[in-house]
This record gives structure tokens, C-alpha cells and sequence, in this order.
């Protein structure tokens, strides 16, 4: 064998390589429907995610099948206390626990929680139901939605600044822009949250009724056309680098007026 010493003494020169860092994805449904076509939808983007990065990252939670629980009163009193004391860090609030009734709120909250603020994207099922969001969707928000944990007290800057959002909608009818209180409803809460607007991408599909309810029927061949585009965007946009900031929601709408 012929040893080489230069060669041995660049090689331990050269640092290691640093392991890149495991990305997350906390993926929730809220539909109670089976089949359903916004649980096909996240499927497909959760699939096309961790094919990109693994499955260790990956979180799911299925909020109709496993529904939160409603937020109580001793979840107001508690939020009450938390409004008047600014950013506060999850691990600091149970020590501001007054009563055994605000523990347990505390911990049904905890943990949804933690999953929101460990994920580098949020990806939720929501079939709109009556022009809004799910009851089982809004009780996940309502719950999760605990006042001055997403702040960082040092910079007072949002710990979700960096999270990206994918929001997939499905409607039996049409998506109509004039109707539509979903996206400008989590546009508006995540919004508030601090996840930035370039961070925001919505895939809506329609029509998914026209197949089975008379009325819609005739439109059965663009809602088909309206699904296989969503198919499209939530592979496009799991399988991306980063999202474009300037396209500002993916619109699958394939009807004339």
C-alpha cells in the first residue's frame, strides 16, 4: 500500500460537514368526510414532503376525527392573565397556574402549542363548511391561540416569522372571491400570529360536489379540471425550495361566470 501523508493531513484539515437540520411539518385535517377531498389533497403534499425530507419530521393530527377540546373557563381566566403580562415562554406558564381546572386547560393546550411553534410549515385540510372554517378547525384555533407565547420577549419579534403556512380548501360549489370569509379569515389569524404574508399560500379546489348533488352537476368536467390543478399546486409547493412571494395564492378556479 502507498501511503500518502499529504493527502492524510488535508483530509484532517477539512471540518465535518454539519448534518443538515431536520425539517417539520405539522399537518392537520378537519374534515369529517370520507372520502374527502382536502384529506386527498394534504396526503399528497405530505407524501411529496417527506419524500424531500423524511418522515421524521412529520406530525399529524386529524381534528375531526380527534377533536379539541373547547376552551373553558378556566382557559379564559387563564388567557386573561396572560394578555396583561406580554411574551411570556411556554415553559413559564405553568407557573402562572391558579387553579387545578387551569392545569388541566393547560395541559390540553400544551402540547398543541409546542407543535405549532416546532414546525417549519403548517399545512391544514379545510373544507369550508357554511362559508367558514370547520367547528373542529376553530376549536384547534381558539385552544392554540394562547396570548404573548409566540412573541420573543428579548426582540419582541413573532417565533412563527420564519413558518410557512399551506392552507388547501375545498368547496362543493364554487370558490367565488366575494364569498369567500376561509382565506381572508387565516390570512387574517395567522397574520396576526406574525407569519409573514409572502409565507401564506392557499389551494383552493370547487366543485367537488357535482359529481354526487344535482345542481353543480352539470359542472361535473371543471370540477374535475379544478382538482387535478390543486394536484398540481400541492406537489409544486411541496416539492419547492422556498415559496414565490409574489404569487399570492394558488386559485384553481376553472369557471366562467
Amino acid at each position: 500500500m502507498i501511503s500518502n501523508p499529504s493527502r492524510r493531513n488535508h483530509l484532517r484539515s477539512v471540518p465535518p460537514i454539519a448534518a443538515e437540520p431536520v425539517k417539520s411539518l405539522l399537518h392537520l385535517d378537519s374534515s369529517n368526510s370520507d372520502p374527502s377531498i382536502s384529506k386527498h389533497l394534504t396526503s399528497l403534499y405530505a407524501d411529496t414532503w417527506r419524500e424531500r425530507h423524511g418522515d421524521a419530521g412529520h406530525r399529524y393530527r386529524d381534528v375531526a376525527e380527534h377533536p379539541v377540546p373547547l376552551p373553558g373557563p378556566a382557559y379564559s381566566a387563564l388567557r386573561g392573565r396572560l394578555e396583561n403580562r406580554g411574551p411570556v415562554a411556554v415553559r413559564a406558564v405553568g407557573k402562572l397556574l391558579a387553579s387545578a381546572a387551569e392545569e388541566h386547560e393547560w395541559a390540553l393546550t400544551r402540547p398543541l402549542v409546542a407543535e405549532l411553534l416546532a414546525a417549519d410549515t403548517v399545512l391544514l385540510g379545510v373544507p369550508v363548511h357554511n362559508l367558514t372554517v370547520p367547528a373542529a378547525l376553530k376549536a384547534w384555533i381558539d385552544r392554540v391561540t394562547v396570548p404573548g407565547v409566540f412573541t420573543d420577549a428579548a426582540t419582541e419579534d413573532s417565533l412563527l416569522r420564519r413558518t410557512e403556512v399551506v392552507v388547501v380548501t375545498a368547496t362543493g360549489g364554487r370558490h367565488r372571491s366575494g364569498a369567500d370569509f376561509v382565506e381572508p379569515y387565516l390570512r387574517a389569524y395567522f397574520g396576526d400570529l406574525g407569519v409573514p404574508e409572502a409565507n401564506l399560500r392557499f389551494v383552493h379546489v370547487e366543485m367537488t360536489r357535482a359529481p354526487d348533488v344535482p345542481r353543480p352537476s352539470r359542472f361535473q368536467a371543471l370540477g374535475t379540471e379544478s382538482l387535478a390543478a390543486a394536484r398540481a399546486a400541492v406537489v409544486e409547493l411541496a416539492g419547492s425550495q422556498a415559496f414565490v412571494s409574489s404569487v399570492d395564492s394558488f386559485d384553481v378556479s376553472r369557471i366562467e361566470p
